[in-house]
């Protein structure tokens, strides 16, 4: 059995070195692989890949010295292909299929690994990113573990997607101006009020406002107010925040948040894809 998911997974390595992989085994009597696969991003025409070689701060360095929007590259359906033909039984989560192609290429070497007998293969469409591929992962691992038949880890996984919910704060709108996310006029006047926008992603996996706010400080309070006001159990909740060279902000918001009881709060950094979204000084969160 392996997992497969797209680097805009920002899991650490402290993560996966928590997970007894070896456990698990026993538990399903079968081997367990956690691979990544890559996305490219490109500045100016330089390449940057997306895997652990990756230097993040030459990357932010190239995205702020640049005037010209950033291009990214899913992984292909080969790269998903590669690691769905090591075992007989495959789980893939990717970025929103409604922000790259990473979904469909993972879906082109499914349905190119299934041509090949007693083979189980599933996609999962975070209808997220960054922490809530995190979630999503975690998530896939618990349900692993039980044992249960394939068809009842893929249920479980799906509802607990469409259950999840992600919010982030860009301190930089440069990327999303220069991506066209948001108007050069709005980015501007932004900027200059010092506005923070509050970005949600939504039940299909877009991306759209929730709030305005003027200053960092009343921004976090108030993504924390957004938060609180779904109502949801967070007793039974893990969140992830994951952040772009922003430990404080991402220390500070889990302060923030332990007033309301999540089961637990992870804080991880992003990698290069997730980076490039939300750029450097952002904050991620996923429930």
């Amino acid at each position: 059995m392996n997992i497969v998911a797209d680097s805009s997974c920002d899991v650490n390595e402290q993560l996966l070195e928590s997970i007894n992989i070896k456990e698990i085994e026993e538990k399903i009597n079968d081997n367990l692989a956690i691979d990544f696969v890559p996305f490219k991003i490109y500045v100016d025409g330089v390449e940057f890949i997306d895997d652990k070689n990756l230097d993040k701060n030459d990357l932010v360095k190239h995205m702020h010295d640049s005037p010209n929007p950033i291009r990214t590259s899913c992984p292909s359906p080969g790269d998903f292909l590669n690691s769905f033909l090591k075992s007989t039984t495959s789980f893939a989560i990717t970025i929103s299929k409604e922000l790259s192609g990473a979904y469909n290429s993972a879906i082109a070497a499914k349905n190119i690994a299934l041509e090949q007998k007693n083979k189980f293969v599933h996609i999962f469409n975070s209808k997220s990113a960054s922490a809530g591929e995190v979630l999503i992962l975690l998530k896939l691992i618990e349900e692993i573990k039980k044992g249960i038949s394939n068809i009842e880890i893929v249920n479980n996984v799906e509802k607990y997607i469409s259950d999840m919910k992600t919010y982030f704060i860009s301190e930089d709108l440069g990327n999303l101006i220069k991506n066209g996310r948001i108007s050069k006029v709005n980015g501007l006047i932004a900027n200059i009020l010092n506005v923070k926008l509050i970005m949600k992603g939504n039940e299909l996996g877009e991306i759209e406002l929730e709030e305005k706010v003027r200053g960092s400080s009343k921004a976090f309070n108030k993504l924390v107010d957004i938060i609180e006001s779904t109502n949801v159990n967070f007793s039974e909740k893990i969140a992830v925040i994951s952040h772009a060279n922003a430990i404080d902000k991402a220390l500070g918001l889990k302060e923030k948040l332990k007033k309301l009881r999540f089961k637990d709060i992870i804080i991880v950094e992003t990698k290069g894809l997730s980076t490039s979204y939300v750029n450097d000084g952002g904050v991620i969160i996923s429930f």
